[in-house]
């Protein structure tokens, strides 16, 4: 099991009174809202991270190979998966 420590956070007036207010209209603690918001902003970055490595890794795979669609391919594809077809992607090339 992780051991649990504290940590300092330190708030300006309005934002104590905002999260206070929050608190109690969820019939919660001040603690148990910032410890959801931590955690919800965690995953949410680490997945814009995770997006932000995926697109280096697919711009650096690109600058090596030159393998690409265009836009018409693309969105020609998309427009058929729209319209409820089932249909592979198109092709990469150079």
């Amino acid at each position: 099991m992780n051991a649990v420590r504290p940590v300092a956070v330190k708030l300006d007036e309005t934002t104590r009174i905002r999260l206070q207010k929050l608190a109690e209209a969820r019939d919660r603690t001040p603690h148990w809202i910032l410890r959801e918001a931590v955690a919800e902003f965690l995953d949410r970055e680490e997945k814009r991270e995770a997006f932000r490595q995926a697109a280096l890794e697919a711009w650096q795979d690109y600058e090596l190979t030159g393998l690409h669609v265009t836009h018409n391919e693309a969105d020609a594809w998309l427009a058929r998966l729209e319209s409820g077809e089932t249909c592979e992607p198109p092709e990469c090339h150079n």
